[in-house]
């Protein structure tokens, strides 16, 4: 795997913690800086938005009140920033993260027991307790990332899960079905036990892109976060529970999850834009504990740094999935939400993309609502393109397929959500030619500072 390197230093955007990744940022002029006190309880969120919608670039929150902790967000919300993580290019995402899960096996990360003495002991309500929407029950920790163990095998989990705050001892944590972590305490629960984890905020790159990964029940996610290193994860021994934590998390906050118990959780404004809540598990807190110095990441739901990752997620796993039954597949994407897949071929036969559609539905069960195929001059990358080729190359009658009673979104009582939609946005296969895209040559090239007679600044803006 390569690594991008900084002019800065010669330490992989891989290899970094999160005060690292920080630090980058701030020594390439990228990270902006809020000094001023601002109130956790949404203004906090509101000036994320603020920062995202307009300037999309990674935040510094110095002072937020009831807390010391500075509070860092936006770091991954855009599509280079989350290759670079990875060491490719934007549009490279969905080849690299194939090749990154079928790569050899690391060794166990190694074990650094004395790491444990150098964590600072604290409170739960230590930590910023940020109310972002203006329902929320309560403060939410969103960037909540749990390890557990699978009680049988020992495989490690990486997840996120929202997290709601109750008091020092307890959160109560929305465990979605079919999620491995929600196995693993469901097979717990059928025999009476606790299942331990470990809430794990301001994680490295790659622990982070690891917890959004679609990999099989029976992978090892902290193997995968070390793949995407490029070195073994360090870990000290857990202080309450029998696991091992990750030396290099911000913060660590270990407990169990109590057996055949819930409590109402939410309202709570989750990343479709609607609020959701219900009775969910409860989490029992055992011990917190923080590096010296320690950064907190906050992640505004349903933002770009929430969502991209996801979407990334679930366009490699389609990629990965259908390109293993199915020729010409060249690309994957969600855009502009995960709901809706784009699948970029080269035809090989007369309905090859009906064929990639339906293997696209059954790849992604949960997230992919809607998807669309095109051919490979279409930049999927653009809406607008993706939008010329619907327009432009299918016959409305015959290109677009309507799947009906399909269970999709796994909250879905009133069936909100069921049904597929596809779209068959190549040009038919046989008048490929009659579909050729005009072009003019060296357009791509012309620099118009030599046209114009003006400064190249200009001409840009």
């Amino acid at each position: 795997m390569s690594d991008v390197v900084s002019e800065n230093s010669e330490t992989p955007i891989s290899h970094l913690d999160l005060g690292s990744l920080v630090d980058r940022y701030e020594n390439r002029g990228d990270l902006l800086h809020v000094e001023r006190e601002v109130d956790p309880r949404f203004e906090l969120a509101a000036v994320t938005d603020a920062v995202q919608k307009r300037l999309n670039k990674p935040l510094k929150f110095s002072r937020v009140g009831g807390t010391e902790f500075g509070v860092v967000t936006n770091l991954y919300g855009s599509r280079e920033r989350i290759a670079e993580v990875v060491g490719i290019g934007p549009e490279d995402f969905c080849k690299r993260w194939s090749e990154v899960l079928g790569g050899s096996r690391w060794s166990e990360p190694v074990t650094r027991s004395a790491e444990a003495e150098k964590v600072v002991s604290g409170r739960l309500s230590a930590l910023p307790l940020i109310t972002y929407c203006e329902r929320d029950a309560a403060p939410y920790f969103t960037s909540a990332i749990f390890l557990g163990e699978e009680p049988d095998t020992k495989v490690r989990n990486l997840s996120f899960h929202r997290s709601m705050y109750v008091s020092d001892e307890e959160l109560r944590v929305r465990l979605a079905p079919r999620h491995h972590l929600t196995m693993y305490q469901e097979k717990a629960e059928q025999r009476g036990q606790p299942l331990e984890a470990a809430l794990l905020i301001g994680v490295p790159p790659a622990l982070f892109l690891a917890a959004a990964a679609p990999v099989p029940y029976e992978t090892d996610e902290l193997e995968v976060a070390a793949r995407l290193s490029g070195r073994p994860i360090p870990m000290r021994a857990g202080r309450r529970i029998g696991m091992e934590v990750p030396v290099e998390a911000e913060i660590v906050v270990e407990g169990r999850f109590l057996p055949n118990v819930r409590r109402p959780e939410g309202p709570f404004g989750e990343f479709m834009g609607y609020y959701t809540g219900g009775n969910n598990t409860v989490f029992e807190v055992l011990d917190v504990s923080w590096r010296p110095n320690a950064l907190f990441h906050s992640i505004l739901c349903g933002s770009p740094e929430e969502v991209l990752t996801l979407e990334v997620a679930v366009a490699a796993n389609i990629y990965q999935r259908v390109s293993a039954v199915l020729p010409g597949i060249r690309d994957v994407t969600c855009i502009p939400f995960v709901n809706h897949a784009v699948v970029k071929i080269d035809q090989q036969y007369e309905g090859h993309a009906r064929q990639v559609l339906l293997a696209a539905f059954g790849a992604e069960p949960t997230w992919c609502k809607f998807c669309t195929v095109v051919d490979s001059d279409v930049d999927i990358y653009n809406l607008t393109d993706i939008m010329w080729a619907i327009l432009t190359r299918p016959r409305p009658d015959k290109g677009i397929m309507v799947l009906e009673s399909i269970p999709s979104f796994y909250k879905d009582p009133h069936k909100d959500h069921w049904g597929r939609v596809g779209i068959d946005a190549t040009a038919p296969f046989e008048r490929r030619e009659d579909y050729e895209r005009k072009r003019i040559p060296g357009a791509e090239s012309i620099d118009l500072a030599e046209y114009l007679g003006t400064r190249p600044s200009e001409v840009e803006a």
